[in-house]
């Protein structure tokens, strides 16, 4: 959830759960974790920020149970779970982190880095410039494979589907831009820096930030082309990376920037590459404050049908072929493997004091389902439970369950979060059933699935 974080101390070693977490310690996995279609389930927490954050600026107070961690769970018959400390930053989108296609690795990136022993406040956190890969071949020993350091204010991290580059976005305070940093198995190297200005994207007077602010780069499944969604000017921006001499990638446009709806936050393409899903939050940055920011009304999704791939640099044309409601406030945007289900995690108003008259302690997921031979998307429902800033989600390998992260649940006597899961429903009966919920530490806000 965007706001305003530098260096960090990063603690190398995996330890067990409990340890992080004292009040989890003795926390047993629900069985119907044994049921979930995954090797390994990996959730990224901000120990940082409390949601009361957002409103008045005010850090957590330091103690065990609050830290930045990736946790790791292994569902199957004796399910388990690890956690190493990594710095991390909520106020940037649901994708600080990513795993490798062959579930090797995970990578986080930091938007604002980790609290020194005086910050307090939000303006004690220097912007965040370190991206972090954690080798998690042995889900029970996760261990910090390499980190590198790129621009400030690091946005979101997606890994190609070869698993050689991430896809990184920045918004320091001079440029917005996309960097591709090569893996290496872990070893990461260099980033190269592409400039939004230096790719075409011109400031737009009445902007905020002049229109220039990339919240999220995705990969195509083929690998040839990248997504980036520049939330303060509604377009969705489309490249395509051409493997250059040296070994590493040139990006040029693939057409033209396309007009979706107001604040397009996240996106995912298809897993056919067809299309493009935005999930537009629609938030008033001109407002000043958290009850000002968030919008009253859904949010939306926008469905773009891509250009067919030989089509490139200008002559590609990606149009808007559909536009439906979500819930208020979406922010994760999550799609089956089968391309036939979508849902988005939807806060509403839970940020908000409970004194606010728009506050309300029922979150929720909405659920469509996507025909993409005929471009068709349909919203199932909108299905609510209780929970604090819920933001990331994931749908399983085999689609049959979806995960939504919990950053804090209200009035806990001990602060933690979660993840809600809910089975899938079939053509029959199609919908969300609510199973129940994994306590995880506190601050979870995103959540990523290897098959």
């Amino acid at each position: 959830m965007n706001t305003v974080h530098l260096a960090s101390t990063l603690m190398a070693g995996a330890f067990a759960f409990g340890a992080a977490s004292p009040s989890l310690a003795t926390e047993a996995l629900p069985a119907f974790v044994s049921q979930i279609d995954a090797k390994t389930i990996a959730v990224i927490s901000d120990g940082d920020f409390r949601a009361s954050t957002y409103r008045d600026g005010r850090l957590a107070a330091p103690s065990a149970d609050r830290r930045d961690l990736l946790t790791l769970i292994r569902p199957g018959k004796r399910p388990s779970r690890v956690a190493i400390p990594v710095s991390n930053s909520v106020t940037a989108p649901p994708e600080v982190m990513a795993i490798s296609p062959d579930g090797r690795f995970v990578y986080v990136v930091e938007r604002l880095g980790q609290r020194g022993d005086s910050s307090v406040l939000i303006k004690d956190l220097a912007p965040g410039r370190r991206i972090t890969a954690i080798d998690i071949r042995d889900a029970a020993k996760p261990k910090i494979a390499g980190t590198v350091e790129a621009a400030p204010m690091l946005e979101s991290v997606r890994v190609s589907p070869d698993g050689r580059f991430l896809a990184v976005t920045a918004n320091s305070a001079q440029d917005a831009m996309v960097q591709i940093v090569p893996t290496n198995g872990g070893r990461l190297g260099t980033p190269q820096s592409f400039k939004l200005g230096e790719l075409g994207i011109q400031r737009k007077d009445g902007a905020p930030r002049g229109g220039i602010d990339a919240t999220l780069a995705d990969w195509h499944p083929s690998g040839r082309f990248i997504s980036v969604n520049l939330n303060t000017r509604n377009q969705i921006f489309f490249l395509e990376a051409m493997p250059s001499a040296d070994g590493n990638l040139a990006l040029a446009p693939w057409g033209a920037p396309v007009d979706v709806g107001r604040d397009p936050f996240v996106g995912r393409f298809t897993p056919d590459g067809g299309h493009y899903v935005s999930a537009d939050w629609g938030r008033n940055f001109k407002a000043r404050d958290v009850e000002g920011r968030l919008p009253a009304t859904p949010s939306r999704l926008s469905l773009i049908k891509l250009a067919p791939r030989e089509r490139t640099g200008p002559a590609a044309r990606h149009e808007v072929v559909a536009s439906v409601d979500s819930d208020r406030s979406s922010e994760g945007l999550a799609i089956s493997r089968d391309g036939r289900h979508i849902a988005t995690v939807n806060m509403r108003e839970t940020a908000f004091a409970p004194d606010s008259p728009r506050y309300t302690k029922q979150a929720s997921i909405s659920y469509f389902s996507f025909d993409p031979g005929r471009s068709a998307l349909a919203k199932v429902g909108d299905y609510s439970f209780e929970g604090v800033l819920p933001e990331g989600g994931s749908f399983d390998a085999a689609g049959r369950h979806f995960l939504a992260t919990v950053f804090e649940y209200a009035n806990g006597s001990t602060p933690a979060g979660g993840i809600e899961v809910w089975r899938v429903g079939d053509a029959g009966k199609p919908g969300l059933t609510h199973l129940g919920r994994i306590m995880v530490p506190h601050g979870a806000h995103h959540i990523e699935l290897t098959p």
